[in-house]
């Protein structure tokens, strides 16, 4: 090789290894260093050990056989004693919020346990007094008879934005005060079933596996900003979504529970679902979202304040409603009796009603379901060739219709019975805004409907009722 271009190559290697020693050191100066942040607050973090009879443990949720792999909370271990072959151990974590004892952990954690012992960082074990706690907010307060304890310092969880960097400290499997790193991928995280729908998770992709469950989530100030309590899983560990209830919820929780031994919510007393395209097109709405009312509870908040079936609430409180899980976690934060706003989409138009929040029931009941017998058929005399029929006193009853409203969809026609969501079972309790009150009601309500319109049809499917979109077929005849 020519000494010149050994010189040369020679030169390019020592710049190259300048550069990536140089880029490798900028991005290490860009990475943050959790450990002041462990060293300060890690002592403030504890194992909690919960153990119960699993014959007298109370169930507060569906059995995990039931639940698909989707959302999971997430237990320790859980194995027999060797003292007491029947006894059921979970372990979890917790974070100790005063000087004098009060620990924040799950109420999964404790849910059923006899006795509840709490190791310190110290490798001291206390046994904890379970004060108080809710199923929903899925919290519990714990008391330890100590003083002079190490502390965790509260944050605000609505300064958290996606992209952060947070921390979890918590007891995987069993391994005290383990470490991880992550950041926030989403805020205001709503999975819209019954369970937890008041609580708008923060969502990151910390690592956290069983184990971790009631430990904290901080922020690189060192405040914690929420709880681990939730991931997503298709195997029960970690698949890189994890969810933590925002530290605000929790510590309203937390002073509710020492001021009255409860958690109160606010209701406005609506039944509400999301607004797909189909729909917002039939009720005029300029933009997707919202949350479509489909049931009113008589007598409610909601009621008084003229809340309509068929409005599409767009705000509350100022704040803008993009999706129906938005909102039972506001009301549900609103204090029982205080007033607010309602925006909402009636008939083309936007309307603001004031309303005066009430308080939701400990033991909610349930609605009434039951499948109808069978009755004469009725013919399609309409555009969407949707074949109904009337409803006996005895259907009504058992489904828990009092006001003489509702037919039964008996069969769907050609494009339809592919395309619509509707099944035959289903009974039909409105067109647009207008009641249904018998198959002739049904069909002059649809008279005008031409193919390509959208039409609304408020829908009691077992105990739900909802709102369904449904497309004139094009190849139908327009109903005169």
């Amino acid at each position: 090789m020519n000494p010149r271009a050994s010189v040369w190559v020679w030169r390019g290697l020592v710049a190259a290894a300048v550069w990536c020693s140089g880029a490798a050191a900028v991005q290490a100066a860009e990475l943050p260093d959790f450990s002041p942040l462990v060293e300060k607050y890690g002592p403030a973090v504890v194992n909690v050990q919960a153990t119960g009879n699993p014959d007298s443990s109370v169930q507060q949720g569906p059995d995990q056989q039931d639940v698909p792999e989707i959302f999971r909370r997430f237990f320790g271990p859980q194995m027999p004693m060797p003292r007491d072959h029947g006894t059921r151990v979970s372990m979890g974590s917790g974070f100790i919020i005063s000087a004098d004892g009060y620990v924040l952990t799950n109420n999964h954690v404790v849910d059923g346990a006899d006795q509840v012992t709490v190791r310190l960082s110290d490798r001291r074990e206390l046994d904890a007094k379970v004060i108080g706690t809710d199923a929903q907010y899925d919290i519990a307060l714990l008391k330890l008879n100590a003083s002079n304890l190490p502390v965790v310092s509260v944050g605000d969880s609505k300064l958290v934005k996606a992209g952060q960097w947070v921390v979890a400290i918590g007891s995987p499997f069993g391994f005290d005060h383990s470490v991880t790193a992550g950041i926030v991928s989403a805020v205001g995280r709503n999975f819209g079933g019954a369970d937890q729908q008041y609580v708008p998770f923060i969502q990151t992709d910390v690592p956290i596996n069983r184990g971790n469950s009631g430990g904290p989530l901080f922020n690189l100030q060192g405040q914690v900003i929420g709880i681990n309590s939730q991931i997503f899983s298709n195997t029960g560990g970690f698949m890189g979504v994890s969810f933590a209830i925002p530290i605000d919820i929790a510590m309203n929780a937390v002073e509710q529970i020492k001021t009255t031994g409860r958690v109160s919510r606010g209701m406005i007393g609506v039944q509400i679902q999301n607004v797909d395209r189909e729909q917002a097109k039939a009720l005029g709405l300029p933009r997707i979202g919202g949350a479509l009312v489909n049931q009113v509870t008589p007598g409610g908040a909601a009621d008084k304040a003229g809340v309509q079936v068929g409005d599409v609430i767009l705000a509350f409180a100022g704040r803008d409603i993009t999706m129906s899980a938005d909102l039972p976690p506001l009301v549900g934060s609103t204090r029982p009796g205080s007033k607010a706003e309602l925006s909402i989409w009636r008939e083309g138009k936007t309307l603001t009603l004031p309303v005066t929040v009430g308080e939701l029931p400990v033991d909610k009941g349930a609605l009434a379901s039951a499948r109808g017998g069978a009755a004469p058929a009725a013919a399609a005399g309409n555009a969407l060739g949707i074949v109904v029929e009337d409803l006996s006193g005895e259907q009504r009853k058992a489904l828990g219709i009092t006001d003489n409203q509702g037919v039964v969809v008996q069969r769907l026609a050609g494009n339809l019975a592919r395309r619509s969501a509707l099944m035959p079972g289903d009974v039909i309790l409105m067109v647009g805004r207008k009641p249904v009150k018998s198959v002739a009601d049904f069909n002059a309500s649809l008279k005008g409907a031409k193919p390509g319109d959208a039409v609304m049809l408020l829908v009691r499917r077992n105990e739900q009722t909802q709102f369904l979109a449904v497309t004139v077929p094009k190849d139908a005849p327009a109903s005169e």
